[in-house]
């Protein structure tokens, strides 16, 4: 297995094609960034942190019969993945208020919600990822109409799966964003990352966030 070229180089990441035309490297990147990527920031050692917890999750996910894009960590900051039709739509999970929900709607930060809530956004750093509902997916051609559901159900079940594990480790799930395509076989999947760069975290007893995100 050996890289190609570079297909695509983004804020966190780097992606390749490989020798296999259906497997893609992704290799990522020792940069922080807010702001739709307005502000960077380099962060030695950020790339392999990123790639170590994505990795494990990815393989959490798998375990509990989640279908990820993931195939094996490679290195420190590389991740062998499926080539996968992607989506431009990001899945966002809330279990409590904050970031754009909180200037959207006026709640408290840090509020509980009542149950986890899922929201969807377009994907584009150009119109700052508004928000949208299954009509606008359906009408832009944003995803299948069809796997939307299947989509809000996939990330219910990964943000009980999260939960519980960062609660056993005095960490509250704030929230989180998935990206989701179609793998060569046809199945929908978890594509991207599920790391730091995507996840809000703060810690149980201080309310300290431990990860500072993008806004979502």
């Amino acid at each position: 297995m050996k890289k190609v070229r570079k297909l695509y180089e983004g804020k966190a990441k780097i992606v390749y094609e490989t020798d296999e035309k259906d497997k893609l490297i992704l290799e990522f990147k020792d940069v922080a960034t807010a702001f739709d990527g307005v502000k960077k920031e380099e962060i030695k050692g950020k790339g392999s942190l990123n790639n170590e917890i994505s990795s494990l999750i990815f393989e959490i996910l798998e375990d509990h019969g989640i279908k990820t894009h993931y195939i094996k960590k490679l290195s420190d900051r590389e991740m062998l993945v499926w080539r996968a039709e992607r989506f431009p739509v990001e899945v966002v999970v809330r279990n409590y208020a904050a970031g754009s929900f909180v200037k959207r709607y006026g709640v408290k930060e840090g509020t509980k919600l009542e149950q986890p809530l899922v929201e969807f956004f377009m994907k584009s750093d150009e119109l700052h990822d508004p928000m949208v509902c299954i009509n606008h997916i359906k009408v832009l051609k944003l995803a299948p109409a069809e796997l939307v559901p299947e989509m809000e159900k996939i990330a219910l079940k990964v943000n009980e799966i999260l939960k519980k594990i960062f609660e056993e480790k005095g960490i509250l799930l704030v929230d989180f964003k998935l990206e989701f395509g179609r793998l060569p076989s046809g199945e929908l999947a978890i594509v991207d990352e599920i790391s730091p760069d995507s996840m809000r975290l703060w810690d149980k007893s201080t309310g300290e966030n431990w990860i500072k995100t993008d806004s979502v």
